[in-house]
C-alpha cells in the first residue's frame, strides 16, 4: 500500500488467492495407455512347414528366414497390385481367378509362371471339390 500523501504509479499490489482443495472428491486420474505390442504378420511358420516337408533335415538361419519372408511379402504385394490394376482396367469391382492368373503370367518369367499357374489351378480345383 502506498504511504499517505504519495500516489502510486498505476500499480496495485495483489495478494495471491489461496487454492481451495476439496477433501470430498478424489482427483481424476488419467488412464495410462498399456504398451500393447502390435502384431507383425509374417509367413515364417509357413516357410518352416514347407521347408520341413521338402527337406526335413535342413535348417534355416533367422536372417535367411527374414529374407525369404520379405521376398514372399514383396511377391504377394506385386501380384495383388497387378491383379487389382487388371480388374480396374476391365471396370469390375471384384478380383477373380483370371485376374490373379494374368497377374502371375505378367510378373513371373517363363517356365516359373507356367508352374505357378498350374499349381494355382490345382489348388483352386482342390478347394472347390472340398466344398
Amino acid at each position: 500500500m502506498p504511504a499517505k500523501g504519495k500516489k502510486s504509479a498505476g500499480r496495485t499490489k495483489t495478494t495471491p488467492v489461496p487454492e481451495v482443495k476439496s477433501t470430498t472428491t478424489k482427483p481424476i486420474q488419467k488412464k495410462k495407455a498399456k504398451n500393447v505390442k502390435k502384431r507383425k504378420e509374417s509367413f515364417k511358420i509357413f516357410i518352416h512347414r514347407v521347408m520341413k516337408d521338402v527337406h526335413p533335415d535342413m535348417r534355416m538361419s533367422t536372417r535367411a528366414m527374414g529374407i525369404v519372408n520379405s521376398f514372399i511379402i514383396d511377391m504377394f504385394e506385386r501380384l495383388a497390385s497387378e491383379a487389382s490394376r487388371l480388374a480396374k482396367y476391365s471396370r469390375r469391382p471384384t478380383l477373380n481367378s483370371r485376374d490373379v492368373q494374368t497377374a502371375v503370367r505378367l510378373i513371373l518369367p517363363g517356365e516359373l509362371s507356367r508352374h505357378a499357374v498350374s499349381e494355382g489351378t490345382k489348388a483352386v480345383a482342390k478347394y472347390t471339390s472340398s466344398i
